[in-house]
Parts: C-alpha cells; sequence; structure tokens
C-alpha cells in the first residue's frame, strides 16, 4: 500500500428510527439539524486536511447512522471539498449508505449527481415480517424498487442481508437470496444475525422474546450462501462480503489491509500516521457535544493516541485474517515493526495449521474458510 494513502470515512449520525439489532453511533430525533451538521463536517474536514497535508485520497465513504437523510447539496460540497483538500486517486471510489424507503429513494438520482458512484443499500431482508423484525422502515416491494433504480443509476451497487434469523428455513434463505442476486451481483455483505451488548434484541433474547437457529441450522444457511454466492460469480474474499473480481469494496480494504483512514463525525475512529508513527483517534460519540467541540476548536476528537507494535500487530491480524487473502508477512512488519510470528504463539499456530484453520506460507499467512468461521475464537487463542 502507498504510505501517503488515507481513506476518508464520514459519519452522518441520524436515523429515523433505531433498528433493534443495531449498537453503531445512531440517533433518532425529530428534527434533524441539517445545516448545523453540514457545517460541522466541512469544518472538520478543513481542519484535518490542513493537519495532515495533501494525502493521496482513496475513498470516500458515507456511512451512519443513515447518510442518505443528508441533504444531498451536503454530500457533493463534501465531496468537493474533500477532492481539493486531498489528492485524489483516480476513479475515485465514492460510496453512500442508502435504506430503500421511499422518501430515500426519491433522493438517489441526485447522490448521483452529487458525485457518489457506488451505493450500498441498507435492504437487510426480503421478507415483510422479517423487515417488521428487524426493525426496518421499508417494505420487501420498495427495497426492490430501490435495487432496480439504484441499478439504473450508479455504476457499483452493493446490499446487505441478515440471515440466520429465527425460523428461517434454508429453502427460505435460499430464495431470498437468489431474488435479490438476479438484481445485483457484484457484491453483496451478508451477516449472520449476531446479539450485540446494549441493543434492544439483547434484551429480548435474554427475556427468551426469540430464539435464533441452532448450531447445525446456521452451518446449512452459511454454506448455502457460500454456495449460491459461488454460483453468481461472487467470491467470498472477507468474511462477510463476496464480490465479483475488481468489484470489492476499495474503503473497506483499506480497514483489512491496516491502511491509515481519517474518520470525521460523531464516535468515528482514525488509524492516522503522522511523522512515522501511526495513531488511534476517536471523536465524540454524541452529536451535538461533538458539533459544539467542532464549533469551538474546528475539530470533534478527543482522543488521539500512540499505537505501539504490539497493538499495532494485534489489530492488523484482527483486521487482516478476515481476508481470504490473508495478511503478507513483508506488509505486516512494514506496518506493525514486527515479525509477524513473533506475535502468535507457536503451540496455538501449529496446532491451527494441523487442523486447517490456517495456512501458513513463506510469503502469507491466511485463515482457511472453516478457520474464518472460528476467527474470534481462534484469534483470542493464536495472538500474543
Amino acid at each position: 500500500m502507498e504510505q501517503d494513502a488515507l481513506a476518508l470515512y464520514i459519519h452522518w449520525p441520524f436515523c429515523l428510527a433505531k433498528c433493534p439489532y443495531c449498537d453503531f453511533n445512531s440517533h433518532v430525533r425529530a428534527e434533524i439539524p441539517q445545516v448545523r451538521f453540514a457545517q460541522a463536517l466541512r469544518t472538520e474536514l478543513a481542519h484535518e486536511a490542513n493537519r495532515l497535508g495533501r494525502r493521496r485520497l482513496t475513498s470516500i465513504f458515507f456511512g451512519g447512522g443513515t447518510p442518505s437523510l443528508m441533504a444531498p447539496h451536503t454530500v457533493a460540497n463534501l465531496i468537493d471539498d474533500a477532492t481539493s483538500l486531498f489528492d485524489a486517486a483516480p476513479n475515485l471510489e465514492i460510496t453512500l449508505e442508502a435504506n430503500p424507503t421511499s422518501v430515500e429513494a426519491e433522493r438517489l438520482k441526485d447522490f448521483r449527481q452529487a458525485g457518489i458512484n457506488r451505493v450500498s443499500l441498507g435492504i437487510q431482508a426480503l421478507n415483510d415480517e422479517a423487515l417488521h423484525f428487524l426493525g426496518r422502515q421499508h417494505s420487501a416491494t420498495q427495497a426492490l424498487a430501490a435495487l432496480e433504480l439504484a441499478r439504473s443509476l450508479f455504476p457499483r451497487i452493493t446490499f446487505d442481508l441478515i440471515y440466520a434469523r429465527p425460523n428461517q428455513s434454508v429453502a427460505a434463505w435460499k430464495t431470498e437470496l437468489e431474488t435479490a442476486l438476479q438484481l445485483v451481483a457484484d457484491h453483496v455483505s451478508l451477516y449472520q444475525l449476531t446479539i450485540e451488548p446494549g441493543t434492544k434484541f439483547e434484551a429480548l433474547y435474554r427475556q427468551g422474546s426469540f430464539s435464533l437457529p441452532d448450531e447445525e441450522t446456521a452451518a446449512a444457511l452459511y454454506e448455502t450462501t457460500t454456495a449460491i454466492t459461488h454460483a453468481h460469480g461472487l467470491n467470498a474474499y472477507e468474511v462477510s462480503n463476496y464480490a465479483k473480481p475488481g468489484s470489492e469494496s476499495r474503503h473497506n480494504l483499506t480497514y483489512w489491509h491496516y491502511g491509515d483512514y481519517l474518520g470525521l463525525g460523531p464516535g468515528a475512529h482514525g488509524r492516522i500516521t503522522l511523522k512515522g508513527q501511526l495513531y488511534a483517534t476517536r471523536r465524540h460519540r454524541a452529536p451535538e457535544p461533538w458539533a459544539e467541540l467542532v464549533e469551538r476548536t474546528g475539530s470533534g476528537q478527543t482522543s488521539q493516541e500512540p499505537l505501539v507494535p504490539q497493538e499495532r500487530a494485534r489489530e492488523m491480524l484482527l483486521m487482516g485474517l478476515r481476508l481470504q487473502e490473508g495478511i503478507a508477512l513483508s506488509h505486516f512488519q512494514a506496518r506493525t515493526g514486527l515479525q509477524l510470528i513473533e506475535t502468535l504463539d507457536p503451540v496455538i499456530l501449529a496446532a491451527a495449521v494441523e487442523e486447517g484453520y490456517l495456512i501458513q506460507t513463506s510469503t502469507h499467512l491466511y485463515a482457511t474458510e472453516e478457520g474464518r468461521l472460528r476467527l474470534e475464537a481462534l484469534l483470542h487463542a493464536l495472538v500474543l
């Protein structure tokens, strides 16, 4: 990766409603303060560009929250600012997350004109009962219509689906996934439903209000996912992400390759190299206090901590082993200052290789499909 390459993440924290499974930094407001937050984001972007210098900008990602609730002219202004303050790479990838409600779908054309060239639709399900359970604000019909519209407007499209939902059968999931992939089949993110701490679902799950599929059914659902995406020519290039060659998310690859990224907006994180030292940055999580801090100081950043080699190694392992390609040993040493073998328990490593969870070559370490299914537990034991 280029030493001065930089990905830009812009966080819009507002949503129409809080989904019960979501643990992201999202907030519901009776009225969204569009003007104030648009100006604060532009101010923070200018402040950070002045601090970082003219880095080579490789991607922009508008996430949230629900960034499709932003005024399209705000998106256009932020894109114009970013591409003038930094050196934009050719074919700069500019992604915006959108929900397929009728209100947001109507804005897709305006977002395309604003400069968005890749849209990520938060569909989550193509079943009205499941959408209601997941707390979504759209119907299956609206989701399919939004997919059709997005396909006519944007050169690159992706969407999210959540599976392993309560009472979901393998046959129903197969039909649902096939239906979606017939419309858009260059990139998709497919997540098994998990219960995140602090969410509404956590409380309901503890109360016994619903149950998740057993281990055997979850495995069958995953195997069906793999088979169908493969049949459509999609490669499982990351644990939950599937793409045709060349359609991988360049922005997310920056995270997984452990490159530099600048996070702006409430609660945004970043990893920034300054004078040869990698720092972890964080911004104030609450929207209004973040805006107040930006208005006073130019930035909503609340911490910038240097990462020591062992911390960098742990983070790079957590990110890089999610990728099908794994981690290049030379890149690992250049980024962390350590040899990869120094950071791993040799006994656990040998056992993981013998069990077929990891493959170690002279140039790379990567997890097999079986290993990536067990990655969290594997890394907990493996990393020193």
